[in-house]
C-alpha cells in the first residue's frame, strides 16, 4: 500500500516550503526515519524522514520546487531491504530499528571527486557536473556533512576567466529564489520602509582581550573543550551596554514602547543555505564557555541546515561579525522588532596615539545601526562608548562597573 510523503508543518506562520536535494531517488530503498529529501522553509532547512522501510516508488516534486504544507511530494511503499550483494557488507539498519536487522540496497552511491580529497558527490550533482564540464572541485558544497548537491552546481558561476570573449556566446540561467533567501530580501526590505535607521561607528582596542584571549586560551579549552573566541567578549559586553542603555534592547509595538528585562542575543552565522541569526536565550545568565559552547554548535548546525525553526524566532538583539570575512567597515540593517544590531569587523594593525606617542595597536570598528524612532543619538553613542569601555578593559565584566 502507497504511503503518501506530506510536507510537515514547520512552523506557524510556514505555508510554503522549498524541495531541496532528494537524498533517495525513485526506486531506492530507505530505513524509517532515514533522511529522503532536504526540506526549506524561509526560517530553515530540515531532513524530511522515511515514515515507514521501503522503496521510493514515484517523486512528485523535484528539487528546486515549491510546494505547500501538507502536500503531497512522493509516494513510498513498504518493502524488505535488498539483500547485499555477493563479497559486500551489508548495513545495518539504523538503531532504533536494531530487532529487524536491514541491508541497505545497491544504488548509486555519493562519490569522492577526482583525486580522493574533495566533497562527496551527490548522484544528481554528478550528472550535472557532467553536463556541464565541470569538476566537483570548482564548485563549492553546502550540504550536509559537506556533500556537494545538484542546486550547487546549478548555482555556481564560472570564474570570470573561463567566461566567452566578448561576441561570443552569452548565456543566462535563471534559478528560483529559494524561500529563505526571500524571506530575507522581504525582512531586509520591511526593516528599510518601517524603521528611521541610523548607524553611528566607534574603533575599539582590542589589545588587551587578545592578551586575555592569549594567556588563558588553552587552560579554557582544555577545561571546556572548546575554543575562547572573541563572540562570548562581545556579547557579554553586549548584555552590559543593553542594561546600561535599555532603548537598544525594546521594541515598538503598535502605538506603545515594549522593554525587555531579558536578552536574547542573536548572533548571525552563516548556513549552508545562507546568512541566519540563531538566537542565545538569556544571555546574561550564561557564562563565557556556555555561550562559546552555543554559538559552536549554532554554526556547525547552520552548516548542516539543522537549526529548528524556534532557535531562530525571536531575539531582542543581534551581532553580526562581518570581520571574519575581512570586512572592515559596514552598515548592518536592524532585525525587526528589534531596534539595533552590533557590527563587528576585522582587526588590524594602526598606528594610534597613546599618552602622546603613537603606537601599532590591534582596532576593530564596530557600527551600532539603531531605529532612530526609539533610540536616540545620545542613547546609541553611549550605547557604542559602553561597548568600547568594557572591551578595552575586560575587567569591568566581572566587577560590573
Amino acid at each position: 500500500m502507497a504511503v503518501e510523503l506530506k510536507v510537515p508543518s514547520m512552523g506557524e506562520s510556514i505555508t510554503e516550503v522549498f524541495i531541496g536535494e532528494w537524498l533517495k531517488g525513485e526506486g531506492e530503498w530507505a530505513a524509517q526515519d532515514e533522511a529522503l529529501v532536504e526540506i526549506e522553509s524561509d526560517k530553515a532547512t530540515s531532513e524530511f524522514p522515511a515514515p515507514i522501510s521501503g522503496r521510493i516508488t514515484k517523486v512528485l516534486k523535484k528539487s528546486g520546487e515549491s510546494a505547500a504544507v501538507g502536500e503531497v511530494i512522493g509516494y513510498m511503499e513498504e518493502a524488505e531491504a535488498p539483500a547485499a550483494k555477493p563479497g559486500k557488507a551489508t548495513p545495518a539498519a539504523p538503531a532504533a530499528k536494531a530487532a529487524k536487522p536491514a541491508a541497505e540496497p545497491a544504488k548509486p552511491a555519493p562519490a569522492k571527486a577526482k583525486g580522493g580529497d574533495g566533497p562527496i558527490v551527490m548522484p544528481a550533482a554528478r550528472r550535472e557536473l557532467a553536463a556541464r564540464g565541470l569538476e566537483a572541485k570548482e564548485v563549492t558544497p553546502t550540504g550536509p556533512g559537506g556533500r556537494l548537491l545538484k542546486e550547487d552546481v546549478l548555482r555556481h558561476q564560472p570564474a570570470a576567466a573561463s567566461l566567452p570573449a566578448v561576441g561570443g556566446a552569452r548565456e543566462e540561467e535563471v534559478v528560483p529564489m529559494s524561500p529563505l533567501r526571500r524571506r530575507i530580501a522581504e525582512r531586509l526590505v520591511e526593516a528599510q520602509q518601517t524603521a528611521a535607521l541610523l548607524t553611528t561607528f566607534n574603533e575599539i582596542d582590542m589589545g588587551e582581550v587578545i592578551a586575555l584571549r592569549q594567556e588563558y586560551k588553552d587552560a579554557f579549552q582544555k577545561k571546556y573543550d572548546i575554543k575562547l573566541g572573541f563572540m562570548s567578549f562581545f556579547v557579554k559586553a553586549a548584555v552590559e551596554a543593553l542594561k546600561a542603555i535599555p532603548q537598544v534592547n525594546a521594541e515598538i509595538r503598535g502605538t506603545d514602547i515594549v522593554y525587555h528585562n531579558y536578552y536574547d542575543i542573536g548572533v548571525a552565522v552563516g548556513g549552508g543555505k545562507g546568512l541566519v541569526v540563531p538566537v542565545i536565550r538569556n544571555a546574561e545568565r550564561l557564562s563565557f564557555a556556555e555561550i562559546e559552547q552555543t554559538i559552536d554548535d549554532f554554526g556547525r548546525r547552520a552548516r548542516e541546515n539543522k537549526l529548528q525553526v524556534e532557535e531562530l524566532q525571536g531575539g531582542t538583539f543581534t551581532i553580526s561579525n562581518g570581520g571574519i570575512y575581512g570586512s572592515l567597515l559596514s552598515t548592518p540593517i536592524i532585525n525587526p522588532p528589534q531596534s539595533g544590531i552590533l557590527g563587528l569587523h576585522a582587526i588590524q594593525e594602526r598606528p594610534v596615539a597613546r599618552n602622546g606617542q603613537v603606537v601599532i595597536r590591534p582596532m576593530m570598528y564596530v557600527a551600532l545601526t539603531y531605529d532612530h524612532r526609539i533610540v536616540d543619538g545620545r542613547e546609541a553613542v553611549t550605547f557604542l562608548k559602553r561597548i568600547k569601555e568594557v572591551i578595552e578593559t575586560p575587567a569591568r565584566m566581572l566587577l560590573e562597573v
